[in-house]
This record gives structure tokens, sequence and C-alpha cells, in this order.
């Protein structure tokens, strides 16, 4: 019987190398494909891309063929390429030649009419709206009701009065802004069902695609279906009563094409839920490693104590909210939050997909194979970071080299919410060096990577009043 399971097991293996070959051969062309592995069949390299720490993977397949070299993850063969020229090239000034992907299983949770799945006119104009809604005039709106926010994080770790997973508090304070800036001031009963779907999806999102019943998957895919029939209703309630919001949900309910047409619900919700996913765990982890690093170099946490209290204290004892031209005050903070975004590197790359087939430094990209713009080897070279693994936030004090620092992207599919989030971290980190006091429950903790990169068990730590 063992046996039969293994032969059964080593003939379908060997179907579907055949099959893979097949596929994938070697394009008839007198141009070469990069050099590299395609690792094992079917499974390629997907479990070293996402399990082993991202700075050794990735310098130890540069070092081993250079910038631009092939693999094979996630059913795909990839191409990835190490540098700010290839970064631009992809990104920038042939972005015609490479479209947004995703795989399927991922692009039905989110909703297959999101921003981030399209280019053209209908990625141009969703786009826009959704900057829309995070212009400097309406997120300067915002600031009062994010300080109540980062006020009452900071209350629930105090009032606690126990070890706090730092990552998963981020995750709901990010979760929250990301609601107030896409519908505005929810119904806590609609916000509470939101979250509590959103979090079932967010399970399933990276899990293996299986539609079984009971499955993680399958209870994604059915949460994601409760989110559309909650956002239809929360929109057929707001043409009820005709308000006309500033928020992303009230510009995609008001827009109009030139021929007078306008989104369907379905692509409404697609981009409403698009945006909470891709500001949610982001935001998040960079956020858990701020409060890492300024709790690992304690004369910059007393600097930053410094700026932030004089601001406090001009706002007398914190009595007074902060305001706009405060949070464009904090140079050093800000140095801290993008060195905080290079070291992280949360994004390690991007998915692009070859539209036709692509010549680049005389290497063949095929046309339908993956292509990966590596920010994190960008973020990491020496040659335009002075010791990259040193944490020092004085270097931003000079703008880097143009394509060589990208946590949001680059390009016309770069993040569109990265103010309002970089506005998040401002507000939550004066609040958090204002009032509190912290320590680090496991001061050796090495990394997890679930997808993104975050401290291991996601930072626990202890809270308590400053003052």
């Amino acid at each position: 019987m063992a046996l039969s399971v293994y032969m059964f097991f080593f003939f379908s293996l060997l179907i579907f190398w055949c099959l893979f070959i097949k596929k994938h051969k070697k394009p008839k062309s007198t141009l070469t494909l990069p050099p590299g592995s395609m690792g094992w069949p079917y499974i390629g390299e997907t479990s070293q891309l996402y399990s082993e720490d991202p700075n050794v993977y990735f310098a130890l397949k540069q070092k081993r063929y250079g910038p631009i070299f092939k693999t094979h993850a996630l059913g795909c063969p990839c191409v990835m390429l190490a540098s700010p020229e290839a970064a631009k090239f992809v990104l920038v000034t042939h972005a015609h030649l490479f479209k947004p992907t995703y795989p399927k299983s991922k692009e039905l949770l989110i909703g297959p009419s999101a921003l981030f799945f399209h280019q053209g006119d209908y990625h141009t104009k969703i786009r826009r709206l959704v900057q829309n809604s995070v212009s400097p005039e309406r997120i300067r709106k915002l600031i009062p009701f994010i300080e109540a926010e980062a006020v009452s994080t900071l209350e629930s770790w105090v009032s606690a009065g126990q070890v706090i997973n730092v990552f998963q508090s981020m995750k709901k304070f990010s979760f929250n802004i990301g609601i107030l800036s896409v519908f505005g001031h929810l119904e806590s009963n609609y916000r509470e069902q939101l979250k509590e779907n959103y979090c079932i999806v967010e399970k399933g999102y990276n899990s293996f695609p299986n539609r079984i019943p009971g499955t993680t998957y399958s209870q994604a895919f059915l949460a994601r279906r409760r989110i559309q029939e909650i956002i239809r209703e929360i929109i057929c309630k707001r043409k009820e009563k005709r308000l006309m919001e500033e928020d992303l949900l009230g510009l995609l309910l008001n827009y109009k094409d030139e021929k007078g047409q306008t989104l369907s619900d379905d692509q409404i919700a697609d981009n409403l839920v698009g945006v909470v996913f891709a500001a949610q765990d982001t935001t998040a982890s960079v956020l858990t490693w701020i409060l890492k690093y300024l709790h690992d170099h304690q004369k910059l946490l007393e600097a930053i104590k410094d700026e932030q209290i004089a601001i406090y204290e001009a706002n007398d004892g914190g009595k007074k909210p902060l305001t706009w031209s405060q949070t464009r005050m904090m140079p050093l903070t800000y140095w801290v939050i993008l060195e905080s975004l290079r070291m992280a590197s949360i994004i390690s790359f991007t998915y692009r997909e070859a539209a036709v087939d692509v010549v680049y430094e005389g290497y063949l990209i095929p046309k339908g194979w993956k292509v990966m713009p590596l920010f994190r080897n960008n973020h990491y070279n020496p040659e335009y970071f002075k010791d990259p693994h040193k944490f020092d936030p004085t270097r931003f004090q000079v703008a880097p080299k143009p394509n060589t620092f990208m946590p949001f992207g680059n390009g016309v599919h770069s993040c569109p919410g990265n103010e309002l989030a970089k506005l998040n971290m401002l507000i939550l980190i004066h609040h958090i060096v204002t009032k509190l006091r912290w320590e680090v429950v496991e001061r050796h903790g090495g990394v997890q990577y679930s997808p993104f990169p975050v401290p291991l068990h996601g930072l626990p730590a202890r809270f308590w009043m400053s003052h």
C-alpha cells in the first residue's frame, strides 16, 4: 500500500515536470534567458522566497548570477531584476510592456475590479479618485480622528496591564484608519461586521486556493462575499440619504465618465476592499519595526522625545490637537520612518508580467513570464546606502539617488496612499513617545515572514504611562 502511494506521488510529480518543461521550454530565439535556477518541479523556489531571510536569499542569488536572474515561484517562471535601472525600466520608462499581475486566487479575495489589477484608462480614473480621497486637503481633516484612534490604542495597551502583541495591535489601528479614510464615520455595527469578515479573508489570502468546504481559503471566499453584501447595504443607505461625502466611497459613488457612465456597486466594493487591504499589513509592519528600532537605540529615542515634547508643550501639554503644520515640523521622526521603511523593506519586490517578449540587457524575458523588480536589494546596496545594515536615520538628511529608495513602489502603480500612511506614523509616534514607556519582552527575538517581515511573535512588549 505504502509503495503504491509513493509510486503515485512519483508519477504525479513526473507528469507535472513534463508539463512544466513543455509549457516553459526555452523560446526559439538567438537571445538567451537570464541565468538562474528554476528549483524543484512545479514547486520551484516558492518556499525559499517566502520563508527565508530575504536579505540572505536575494544577496546569494545576486552574487551567484548577477543583477538579472530567473527562478520559478507560485507556479510561474520569473525574472528578478536587482538594480535601480531595472526597476525604472519596468515600472516607469517601459511600464507599457509590463502589466500588473496577481495569482487568480488572490484576485478573487480582493476583487477583480480593484485598482492594482488593472492598467490603462480604468486604472487611471480609479487611481485619480483614490489620490483625491487622500489628498493633503483631505487628510488634514482626518488628523483629529487619527489622533483619537491613536490615543485610544495607547490607552488599551496600558489598561491591559499585560504583554501586548504590538503587530496585532498595530493592525487594528491601521485597519480603523483605513475604514475611516474609505467610509468616513461608519456606523459601529457595519465597522464590526467588516472587521470580522475581513480577518477571515486575510487568513485565507496566502493559503492554498482550495474551495473544499471548511478549508481556510473556502472560508475566506465566503467571508469576501459577505463583505460585498455589507458594502452594498452601505451604498444603498448612502444613495437613499443622498449623502455627498468626500471620503473614497463618496468619490466612487459620484463618479461619472465622459459618457455619463457610473461605476457598478461591485467595482466600488472591490476598490474599497483593495485600498484597505493594501494599507493594513504594510503600515502595521512598519509601525512595529519603528517601536523595535527606537527601543534598541535609546539615544535616538531620547532625541525623538525631545523633538516631540517641544510640540507637546506648545500644545499646552497635549490639550490642544496636533496641526498639519506641526506634523511637517518633525524632521528626525520623519527620518526614522524613512530609515525604518528602508531597513524593514516590507515589500521586497513587486510582481509584473511581460505583455510581450522583452529584451533587457541582452537577455530575453518571454511574454507571460513574471517580472520582479527587487526593492530590498537596492535598499541594502552599499553603493547607495553606506553601512546598509546599520540603522541610521540621519542618512536621509540627503535625498537618496533616484530609483534606489522605493518603499511605496514607483511609477503609475506606486502606492497612492503613502502620505496618509506616513501621517498615521507621525501622529502615533508623537503620542507614544510623549505619553508612554515600553519594554520589549523578547530582546533577542528573530524575524518571521508571513509573508511580510515582522519581529518574531509580533514584538511582545509591556507599556506604562510615562507621567
